[in-house]
């Protein structure tokens, strides 16, 4: 049920997405028509004002026109009136002013037009650029979101046919649930039948078992602490694979740190002997020659951390039970770092002398005074660490010596108090340090330094960033493992009080005891086909068991037509070993005869006449034999259908040689019929790898098909866009044609008026001359 309900929440996600999907879908469909509409309406605007311009050409044209024939009318009448200038009147001059005035006005206002058309043509001319520039954009607005309604669409699409596919997958995935779910709760009926006897059954049992405790069992050891200790808790490999792991990585740690603390207090000694006195040159002081003589013996003091967490990490196994009160190895451990502690206790006066002597040197600036009693406040706080440290890994190491040492409520806060100890050390030792470098860089300014001396003073900054490393290593292995450390350790059954020394060590004896019982008792497992091959044996089977019955008739076919075939060669096969063998007695019987014909004519007068005699004789009596044979023959059949004559009357020696024949001639078929067979069988394998091969290729070419249908659909669907985008550029050229004719016509009514402006203007001009004539 818990299936099913998943499965509704899941379509009714879906079903929510593709309503969200489809609302999306339409408001881009109402934003792709709206730009379109914006895009028609400014083709419109476009349209119109290429209208506009085109009759503003025109009248351009016509006011040209005119003013070319007022131009030629200006000339004539100025030719007349300069052939009349020798006689002038003052109806002339009257008339004369006034064509002046008249061309004077026509000259303004050809000049008005001519800037009012220059201005309408610019004008018109940056709204054509602007209307252009703004419909390429529109257009390609337009067809990035065509393309993105295309994407869209195809995308919702593909997410409807999912859904749809996913919704009847899941309904009949929900069907099935739902049958699976009546078949469980069958089956949680019956199980809760079973439950019920099952704990009438344990019911039973616990009674029939306590009252056999109560009689049998003398005590039960799990009431007393002290008993219970001694039994084996349950193991915890996976605490005890996490210790051993934390173990390792502890012991990397550590003997990184030995690493370092060798190293520093080794160039520690290297300095001592350079600074601020050379050893080489003069002798250093008697509290320097100490202070070296103890860190001579450095070593002897920082192996054994090494040697004695090594020891530790090799006692915790996969075996053992490792906690507080087994671990005796850590007791070594802390001593050996509390032998180590002393060791810094005792070379720390000495260090702070010598620091005080470097500060007595002449050459001692004040800086370098100040970095030197810095230094001796770092040692006295890394000192005092490892003091901390030394008492905390004391009181860990007291629950394997001494009972109730330690008690468990006070283990977590211990572990704490040493991890925040441990990020102390961290930052004293990165403060001594920065503090020694800072010292070093002032020792480099004095002019007294030595090549000795600066080698010496990196080495030992070089010490010091590894064991600031190396304890900033420490501390966050250690605080990252706190939980680990301050978990409660696993004890017996029903036990809460912690273990002492003896008890845990009877109760790891038991241990031993209780594996190496198991170990004897233990038997190997017999040998088993692995899963992944049974599966694959499996699938090989279920495969070939679906070809067996059409191969299985083929083999028959196949069987039956080889048996009649072999048959047949059988029987011819028999038909020439007889006539062999016949032709052997017969070559046998002519050479008998011939050696007796010899021997006949040896004493014979006539030896040709003898010899033929005697051949006519012997060729008489083999067909005699041969027809007597052939009377005392009968036919049988054999067990392969073969017909044979057996004769009645033969010679021991011929029916040996024949049964011989016989017998390496069944042998042969033999060997044949196994060749044939393990022909077949590689025939039927073979066909069993070519059904494969063909059923790969049949999906291959299934999956071939849905990827053609699907180009198929894709190529539909541009070709529906191309048979749109036909048909809109069709309209787009009709209504071009249209408005052409339209243009056209208002042409030639443009035409037909300015040839009568011309007319009448004519006429005018005509009968003005007739009146300038008549005056």
């Amino acid at each position: 049920m818990a299936n099913v309900t998943d499965l509704q929440t899941k379509y009714s996600k879906l079903a929510q997405e593709y309503s969200k999907l489809r609302a999306q879908n339409q408001v881009l469909k109402k934003a792709v028509v709206d730009e379109q509409a914006s895009s028609l309406s400014l083709k419109e605007q476009l349209k119109q004002r290429d209208q506009s311009l085109r009759k503003q050409e025109q009248e351009m044209d016509s006011l040209s026109f005119r003013n070319q024939q007022l131009a030629k009318r200006v000339e004539l009448l100025q030719e007349e009136l300069a052939s009349k200038g020798d006689s002038p009147s003052q109806h002339g001059l009257e008339t004369q002013s006034v064509f002046d005035e008249d061309l004077q006005k026509k000259i303004e206002e050809n000049e008005r037009l001519h800037i009012q058309f220059y201005e309408a043509d610019e004008q018109h001319r940056r709204q054509e650029a602007e209307l252009k520039s703004r419909l390429q954009e529109l257009e390609k607005d337009s067809e990035q979101h065509q393309a993105v309604v295309d994407g869209l669409t195809t995308k919702y699409m593909d997410t409807i046919e999912r859904l749809q596919s996913d919704k009847a997958r899941l309904e009949v995935k929900t069907q099935t649930l739902e049958r699976e779910a009546k078949e469980c709760r069958m089956r949680t009926e019956e199980c809760q039948q079973q439950l019920r006897r099952c704990q009438s059954e344990l019911n039973r049992q616990v009674k029939q078992s306590s009252s056999v405790i109560q009689e049998k069992v003398p005590f039960n050891d799990t009431k007393f602490s002290d008993y219970n200790s001694l039994n084996v808790p349950p193991h915890n490999r996976r605490h005890q694979l996490k210790a051993r792991d934390v173990a390792g990585q502890a012991l990397n740690f550590i003997q990184d740190l030995v690493a370092a603390l060798l190293n520093f207090h080794s160039y520690t000694e290297q300095r001592v002997h350079i600074y601020p006195l050379d050893s080489s040159i003069e002798p250093i002081s008697p509290l320097n020659q100490k202070f070296s003589q103890y860190l001579h013996e450095n070593a002897a003091y920082v192996r054994p951390l090494e040697d004695s967490f090594l020891q530790l990490h090799q006692s915790i196994t996969e075996d053992t039970v490792t906690v507080l009160e087994t671990v005796v190895k850590l007791k070594n451990f802390a001593d050996n770092f509390s032998s180590y502690t002393h060791f810094l206790q005792k070379i720390l006066p000495y260090q702070l002398k010598s620091l005080e002597e470097e500060c007595e040197a002449p050459l001692c600036t004040a800086a370098l005074t100040a970095k030197n009693q810095e230094l001796q406040s770092d040692t006295k706080k890394v000192t005092s660490v490892f003091e901390k440290l030394q008492n905390y890994i004391n009181i860990l190491a007291l629950p394997s010596v001494r009972q109730d040492a330690l008690p468990q409520s006070s283990t977590s806060a211990v572990f704490t108090q040493l991890a925040a100890c441990l990020h102390s050390l961290h930052d004293a030792i990165k403060e001594m340090s920065k503090h020694y470098n800072q010292k070093a860089s002032l020792e480099q300014e004095l002019p007294t330094v030595t090549q000795k001396l600066s080698t010496t003073s990196e080495c030992l900054l070089g010490s010091l960033g590894s064991l600031t490393s190396s304890t900033g290593k420490i501390a966050t292995f250690f605080s990252n493992n706190l939980d680990f450390f301050t978990s409660s350790a696993y004890s017996p059954r029903g036990s809460t009080v912690t273990l002492n020394p003896l008890q845990a060590e009877s109760m790891l004896a038991n241990k031993k005891k209780a594996a190496a019982y198991i170990n004897a008792i233990k038997k190997p497992r017999p040998q088993s086909v692995p899963y992944r091959e049974a599966l694959t044996n499996r699938r090989i089977l279920t495969s070939s068991t679906e070809s067996r019955e059409g191969l299985t008739q083929q083999v028959q076919q196949s069987q039956e037509k080889i048996a009649r075939l072999e048959q047949e060669k059988e029987h011819w096969l028999l038909e020439a070993q007889l006539g062999k063998v016949r032709l052997e007695k017969e070559n046998q019987r002519i050479a008998d005869l011939e050696s007796q014909l010899a021997a006949a004519l040896g004493g014979s007068p006539n030896p040709q006449a003898a010899a033929a005699s005697t051949l006519a004789q012997s060729h008489e009596e083999t067909e005699k034999e041969q027809k007597a044979a052939g009377k005392e023959t009968t036919l049988c059949t054999s067990l392969v259908g073969m017909l044979c004559t057996t004769p009645t009357v033969e010679h021991v020696a011929d029916e040996e040689s024949r049964e011989q024949l016989i017998k390496t001639h069944y042998m042969a078929r033999v060997g044949e019929l196994t060749t044939q067979l393990q022909i077949s069988d590689s025939k039927a394998v073979h066909f069993h790898s070519e059904c494969r091969a063909l059923a790969k290729r049949l999906a291959i070419a299934e999956k071939s098909r849905e990827t053609l249908s699907e180009e198929v659909k894709l190529a539909n669907q541009n070709i529906t866009r191309l048979q749109d985008e036909l048909a809109t550029t069709k309209r787009s050229y009709e209504d071009q044609l249209s408005m052409m004719s339209d243009h056209l016509c208002s042409m030639n009514e443009t035409l037909s008026k300015q040839r009568e402006e011309i007319d009448t203007l004519k006429l005018g001009s005509k009968g003005n001359a007739k009146k300038n004539k008549g005056r």
